[in-house]
């Protein structure tokens, strides 16, 4: 199965809406490959979104996303919708990208810098806030972009995909308590890097 990866980027247009969706899983459940190809169509855009910004490069991020998917079509007929079907195909992509990254690291050494900035907000009219919102924005992005993988997985898992610490954990092979550690020090290395000099209550009150 090769998979056609849209790059990151505004979902398109006709994003299904949950009743699709549904439908287009019970269809590819009962087998039909036209229904799945339907699913891959429509969320590869997402999947490709969450893969790179776990794995941090293109190339990886689209290795990513053909795993998933040929995970997802061997795995759907067990699928038995105790979750959301994106919240399932979000830790699948999740579990590739750590496998991913655990066998990058055998063939080199992990060099990331641990530094840069963060903080997202909604751009209000005032044009001095839309930019400082865009500023503040690019930091972020750099920040993530900068932390440890194992890092980055858990807090892009939990702040930006909403998915609770036990799926976290579940699969990324560590305990629940492991990934509560692993957000908070992201977060604090955020913070840091979009705050720096400031005190940890000037910092949560800037936030």
């Amino acid at each position: 199965m090769v998979v056609q990866v849209t790059p990151a980027g505004p979902p398109p247009s006709d994003h299904p809406v949950p009743e699709q969706l549904a439908e287009l899983v019970a269809a590819a459940r009962d087998g039909s490959r036209e229904a799945f190809d339907e699913l891959v169509r429509v969320t590869s855009r997402d999947t490709y979104t969450l893969a790179f910004r776990l794995v941090g490069n293109e190339e990886d991020a689209r290795d990513v996303v053909q795993e998933t998917y040929l995970r997802a079509y061997k795995g759907i007929g067990r699928f038995r919708g105790d979750a959301q079907f994106t919240t399932w195909l979000y830790r699948i992509t999740a579990n590739c990208a750590n496998t991913h990254l655990s066998k990058r690291r055998k063939h080199r050494h992990d060099e990331l810098d641990e530094s840069t900035a963060v903080v997202d907000g909604d751009a209000t009219h005032d044009p001095q806030a839309v930019v400082l919102a865009s500023s503040l924005r690019e930091r972020l992005t750099a920040a993530l972009d900068d932390l440890p993988p194992k890092l980055r997985a858990v807090v892009v898992l939990r702040d930006v995909y909403d998915l609770p610490h036990e799926a976290i954990a579940a699969e990324l092979g560590i305990s629940e308590t492991a990934a509560k550690v692993r957000l908070h020090r992201a977060r604090r290395k955020l913070r840091e890097a979009v705050f720096p000099g400031r005190t940890d209550d000037e910092r949560a009150e800037a936030v």
